[in-house]
């Protein structure tokens, strides 16, 4: 009887031990994830009783919280005139469906919960004020949002515009958008029926285009094959490049053609600067040829291809095949097969030339204050890569300017502003249309922005589908908006 008792009595012990480790364990390392779920109710409940801190475009704030007069106490709101410019950048706080974007990334600075804020917790606990969550300042410059925004009007696609010696985000549009206090609202019957509605509207308007989405690069990848070859030392601007208007590829009888059935300037051997000017397929197929296929990669890696770029928002890395064969390398040097890219990426590559071949990590957040201004954190600019050395960038940006100034890019121009750039548009399948690129940097001499626009579909007929008749304008507006001009 007594041994039966005392191996009870152990039983007993080992399963209160287990219960005290278990708890131990969910209290110290597992609390931050249950906390974060977005399918807890209880902590749902608490969060949205908090006065949660504003997000910011300099001193205006594109998401904050009101007071109300439910059981939420507060309401998240975004200002209704520019709620779907910022949707993709700051995503959605609601009750039903968690968050996303900003929201989600910094919730728990947004909210006061970070343990960086545990002093401040503290203080609030003992002067007996409600708790609030810190501020959050991006990087974007509103102005050009805006000017993003509406040059997206009546379109599928994506701008993102960087500040090439920083990294700053200063703009992320994507078209069609959305407008997030459908999905903030306390009435949770109409907030279901409106994520219903988004998440089955075929145009994907709660889709980041700008960071999420990957697509063919077409002749704005010609950038990455330029500085593969002038890296090399087997090119340079005034090389002599075999630019037929169809160029014979090993292993197929089928032809890599010029876009226009002619050659390349009038000759069949142009300078590489004359084949980006003109954007000739045989020239940077015949390069794609030479260098073979694993120093394309090594550039595009070295711009950030393979990388993933705010992983905080969920963006995708951009891709280069990964064992090409010759024709298929040819392809992927003018943006074709299987290359993918994101408009941001294609900011990048244009961000690190005209960076002097430096290129910076791109971020979102300036700052996060708490309500008493004190910065609870402030990102500094961080290199990623030197993707090429500054000669090479340099001459990369006069070939990019003779684009513009002479070549496909003129619709990017921009009065008494030197600007450098380069149009893409690139084949998908028959029954969808070519996606219009345009990417750019200005002032060259000085530049403060580079930017990638990016056209899925314009609602215009196939034939008058074109990087710099498309996507240049936009771009045009957003460098000019920056620029104050």
């Amino acid at each position: 009887m007594n041994s039966a008792i005392r191996r009870l009595a152990v039983a007993a012990i080992i399963l209160m031990l287990a219960l005290m480790a278990n708890s131990t364990y969910l209290q110290a390392f597992r609390a931050g994830d249950l906390n974060g779920r977005n399918d807890n109710r209880r902590v749902r409940d608490s969060q949205f009783s908090v006065n949660r801190g504003p997000i910011l475009v300099g001193s205006v704030p594109i998401a904050q919280s009101k007071p109300s007069n439910d059981r939420f106490v507060f309401q998240r709101t975004y200002p209704q005139n520019i709620a779907e410019a910022y949707a993709p950048v700051t995503g959605y706080y609601s009750y039903l469906f968690g968050r996303a974007g900003i929201e989600l990334s910094q919730n728990s600075e947004l909210n006061g919960s970070d343990p960086s804020m545990a002093f401040r917790r503290v203080v609030d606990v003992i002067t007996d004020r409600r708790q609030q969550g810190a501020s959050v300042t991006l990087t974007l410059n509103a102005a050009a949002q805006i000017a993003a925004y509406n040059g997206l009007a009546g379109k599928t696609g994506a701008v993102v515009a960087l500040e090439p010696k920083t990294g700053k985000v200063l703009a992320m549009v994507s078209r069609p958008s959305y407008d997030p206090n459908q999905l903030a609202g306390h009435d949770l019957n109409k907030v279901a029926a409106n994520w219903k509605k988004l998440t089955e509207d075929k145009s994907r308007p709660m889709s980041n285009r700008a960071i999420k989405e990957l697509y063919p690069p077409g002749s704005t990848f010609k950038l990455v094959t330029a500085a593969a070859a002038l890296s090399s030392g087997k090119y340079n601007p005034q090389t002599q490049v075999r630019s037929p208007a169809e160029l014979d590829l090993p292993q197929t009888t089928v032809k890599l053609p010029n876009e226009n059935g002619k050659n390349c300037g009038g000759s069949d051997n142009a300078t590489l600067t004359v084949a980006l000017r003109n954007s000739c397929n045989t020239a940077f197929g015949s390069i794609g040829l030479d260098l073979g296929p694993d120093a394309l990669r090594d550039q595009a890696e070295k711009f950030g291809f393979g990388e993933r770029q705010l992983p905080e928002l969920g963006a995708a890395a951009s891709q280069f095949p990964t064992d090409p064969n010759a024709p298929q390398t040819a392809q992927s040097a003018i943006g074709q097969f299987d290359v993918r890219a994101t408009p941001l990426q294609m900011a990048m590559v244009s961000a690190g030339i005209a960076n002097g071949g430096n290129v910076m990590k791109p971020y979102l957040v300036q700052n996060i204050k708490t309500v008493d201004l004190k910065t609870v954190s402030e990102t500094k600019p961080e290199s990623l890569h030197q993707a090429v050395s500054p000669e090479v960038a340099n001459q990369l940006t006069q070939m990019m300017i003779d684009v513009v100034q002479n070549g496909t890019g003129k619709p990017g121009q921009i009065k008494d502003v030197q600007v450098a750039g380069k149009t893409g548009t690139a084949q998908t399948t028959p029954d969808k249309p070519p996606f219009a690129w345009f990417t750019a940097f200005a002032p060259a001499n000085d530049p403060k922005i580079a930017v990638a626009v990016m056209i899925e579909d314009a609602n215009v007929p196939r034939n008058d589908i074109a990087g710099g008749a498309l996507a240049a304008p936009i771009a045009k507006a957003v460098m000019e908006a920056v620029l104050g001009q």
